[in-house]
């Protein structure tokens, strides 16, 4: 086998590891030496270089594509997670739109499936900075898209930093819909600055603030507050939340929806 083969066959053998990794969350070292029928060094150096592509995060005996309290999961592995109570949220937030509106959306998983709905409630001004969103709106018909600029950042598939930021407050949306990674009874948490200051930036530039979560994300915290509960008109949960948390939510919130699957 000449270098380029070898370069090659590590590299698809890199993507399958990831790939496997997001499939179950979590994997050992071993278990991937084993799977892959390559020595437990091996296992390390492609976990070196997925970690430093932002695909999986490196523990002690092993790696997950999942969030904590400090990094965010990868974009490949948030499309694949909990899909039936983002659609479910989704149809939910899509009621709320009025046609004729304009809504911005921000760059989580769970606005990309709102995204996929907004046909439904044309016509419809929409902003965003995921580009996801933008390949699925750009022709769309009965949507006005405007793309919001930045640096791309391909762990989230999104355009964010100053520019980004300047762009958002230069408009003012009737609604924006955001997702966080964490809530706790008080606030909306983010493990990333770039990310946050972003959100924030859009709530400041809507009327109407929308947060759409999944039960995954109650009673969690992460490194950055993005914003009180307070700040928010509308919470949106699907209905596989544990009664016990909604109501911790609906103790300091007014307004807070079950979207039923």
């Amino acid at each position: 086998m000449n270098s380029r083969q070898h370069t090659a066959g590590g590299a698809s053998r890199r993507q399958a590891m990831a790939e496997h990794v997001m499939r179950q969350g979590s994997a050992s070292v071993t278990d991937l030496a084993e799977a892959f029928g390559v020595s437990v060094m091996t296992v390390h150096r492609d976990l070196d270089e997925l970690e430093r592509q932002g695909m999986v995060r490196k523990f002690r005996g092993g790696a997950t594509a999942q969030a904590s309290n400090v990094f965010e999961s990868n974009i490949v592995y948030r499309r694949t997670a909990h899909l039936e109570e983002k659609e479910a949220i989704a149809r939910h937030v899509a009621r709320l739109i009025e046609p004729g509106s304009s809504i911005m959306l921000d760059d989580s998983t769970t606005a990309l499936a709102v995204a996929r709905h907004l046909g439904e409630v044309t016509p419809l001004t929409v902003v965003t900075n995921f580009l996801e969103a933008i390949k699925l709106l750009a022709a769309a018909p009965g949507i006005r898209l405007m793309a919001l600029g930045g640096e791309y950042h391909p762990t989230h598939d999104s355009f964010l930093g100053v520019a980004c930021v300047d762009a958002i407050e230069a408009m003012s949306t009737d609604m924006v819909v955001v997702s966080t990674s964490a809530v706790s009874d008080r606030y909306a948490f983010h493990q990333e600055q770039e990310i946050v200051l972003v959100k924030r930036a859009m709530l400041r530039s809507a009327s109407r603030r929308v947060l759409a979560i999944d039960h995954s994300k109650l009673a969690r915290v992460a490194l950055h507050k993005v914003a009180p509960l307070d700040d928010f008109d509308t919470i949106v949960v699907d209905s596989r939340a544990p009664a016990e948390a909604v109501q911790r939510l609906r103790d300091r919130h007014r307004n807070v929806e079950i979207a039923e699957l």
